[in-house]
């Protein structure tokens, strides 16, 4: 039977937040749909000031773009040139390399060490004359791994000024205080880093398409020129306002997620399968080919949607109790 004759009963391949957007979040959306006749602002100036004073940064280090792509496509359009290289962990968010090609850049691509970390030393060897940027996620996507502030350290300080160094930190509110990088330290040191987030996580507002940088004033300054007139929506402005004010919410929600995300990776480790400690919302099942098509299948056909990795394993989004359940249920006494 095909997933489609099954339909989906957990979505569980996107790391989508299982939770829909606070009640507060959702009236000011409703309050402001009947604008939505009018134009947002040429450029997302209110927004910027609005994350500038959440995150303590300057106004003049925030760029604003739809999703946290949105940015990397600033990025890239501003430093790579076609047949100029960027250096990513393998897997990693598949965005990467198609945003690369989109420019003309090629992928260089430095497989993660046996136990789902990003090889930093080998990212650094793979540097060369051509490359233009480097990718480092932490949390990783799709180990949920993070890198410890010392290897990251020893790391930024081995790349060339010349290079962008981005510091995707999609899921960092995932993530404990000892797991995240103080990025105010590392940008004050390193003006050549770029640091990735996002509302589509932990905020629950993918479909709205709301992300941004920070980086030092001048940096920020050459990868915002790629913003295009009226290019974030006004949703976007009311949403991220609204979720703001609600932060201890938000912070509930995601201790949910997080000590679902701990009962399901231990239960699935006591089954037998190996998987990496995550700090993000979802889990990453190490397995070979063989065994990824196997279990991709397997839960496809149950109606449980995830993320296969050609040869390096399943990610499993952490949703509720119900799918954690669901997904157990298939798997007890799963072969390998």
């Amino acid at each position: 039977m095909s997933p489609a004759a099954v339909g989906t009963v957990h979505a569980l391949g996107l790391n989508e937040n299982p939770f829909q957007p606070l009640q507060s979040v959702r009236d000011a959306l409703a309050a402001a749909l009947p604008h939505a006749n009018r134009y947002p602002e040429f450029l997302p100036d209110r927004l910027h000031r609005s994350i500038a004073r959440h995150t303590g940064f300057g106004a003049d280090q925030i760029v604003v773009g739809p999703g946290a792509t949105g940015v990397v496509m600033y990025i890239l359009q501003e430093f790579v040139a076609p047949g100029e290289r960027v250096v990513t962990a393998t897997p990693t968010f598949d965005g990467y390399p198609l945003m690369t090609a989109t420019v003309g850049g090629e992928s260089v691509r430095v497989p993660l060490t046996a136990n789902g970390y990003q090889d930093l030393p080998a990212m650094a060897a793979a540097i060369d004359a051509r490359t233009r940027v480097v990718v480092l996620c932490t949390p990783h996507n799709p180990t949920g791994t993070c890198i410890a502030r010392a290897e990251l350290d020893r790391l930024l300080g081995a790349v060339p000024d010349r290079v962008i160094v981005v510091l995707d930190e999609a899921y960092v509110e995932f993530a404990g205080a000892a797991d995240r990088p103080d990025v105010h330290d590392v940008l004050r040191r390193h003006p050549n880093v770029v640091v990735l987030r996002t509302f589509s996580k932990a905020y629950g507002l993918a479909a709205l398409r709301i992300g941004y940088g920070i980086a030092a004033p001048a940096l920020a300054a050459r990868i915002g020129r790629w913003q295009l007139p009226f290019g974030i929506n006004s949703l976007a402005d009311v949403a991220v306002t609204a979720s703001y004010a609600a932060e201890s919410e938000l912070a509930q929600r995601i201790e949910l997620i997080t000590r679902e995300r701990d009962h399901l990776g231990t239960a699935l480790r006591a089954q037998g399968f190996a998987v990496p400690a995550s700090s993000a919302n979802f889990l990453f099942i190490q397995c070979g080919d063989e065994e990824t098509v196997r279990l991709t299948t397997a839960l496809h056909r149950s109606g449980i949607v995830v993320k296969s990795y050609d040869g390096a394993g399943v990610r499993i989004t952490v949703a509720d109790r119900s799918a954690s359940e669901a997904v157990m249920r298939l798997l007890a006494g799963w072969e390998s």
